[in-house]
């Protein structure tokens, strides 16, 4: 992939930095009593009132209380957090080292739909790695639920233009959604969509990262 002129990433965090589980997640819940969980849950993009939670215009605490509203029998809200961050394994560790490379190289933004019950066990979980907090692996961090937007919506990405000031042409999207990277590229932002579990690091070959 050729990265000349590449100034700026832009990373998802679901699918590109964190490896998911929605089988597990769909488990979890099903287990718990509540109906109909697989048809709102995807690997990129929710639906519903999950949806409605990743774009912030549900609290944690409502989104629990609608958990519990179509639950046949009372659950806590451990029992929720437990089922919902099921859907979250871990992040390689060596994608951890690469990140922190990567911000010796270029400007890094994390731009990712994504809840607060979510993000809290992230930054307990996946960023406590080798002393580092959140805020070392990169330079700025956008989240769907504090900005009241998702992917693939284009203003979420203009959003990021606007407060950053990134040149789309020196901008390289790394998502695992093919729809987000559609919105991006419509904005002039090159990107690159990962596979499943895919070792993404060889995109940033040494002849490109010396470019």
């Amino acid at each position: 992939m050729n990265l000349q002129g590449i100034k700026t990433l832009l990373v998802d965090f679901g699918g590109v930095l964190i490896d998911l589980d929605r089988q597990r997640c769909i488990d979890h819940f099903a287990g718990l009593g509540l109906p109909d969980v697989e048809s709102m849950l995807d690997m990129c993009h929710q639906h519903g009132f999950f949806l409605q939670h990743e774009k912030g215009l549900l609290s944690d605490e409502a989104f629990r209380d609608e958990i519990r509203r179509r639950m046949p029998c009372p659950v806590t809200d451990e029992q929720i957090d437990a089922a919902w961050n099921s859907f979250l394994v871990g992040i390689p560790t060596y994608k951890l080292d690469f990140l922190l490379e990567l911000r010796r190289r270029y400007t890094v933004y994390l731009l990712s739909n994504t809840n607060g019950i979510h993000w809290q066990w992230a930054l307990r979980n996946a960023f406590s790695y080798q002393g580092h907090r959140v805020e070392d692996f990169f330079d700025r961090i956008f989240l769907s639920y504090e900005m009241k937007m998702v992917k693939p919506d284009a203003e979420i990405f203009r959003r990021v233009i606007a407060e950053t000031g990134l040149n789309p042409a020196e901008t390289l999207f790394i998502d695992d959604a093919e729809s987000n990277c559609r919105t991006a590229q419509s904005l002039g932002i090159r990107t690159y969509t990962p596979q499943l579990h895919e070792d993404w690091r060889p995109i940033f070959n040494k002849e490109e990262a010396c470019g």
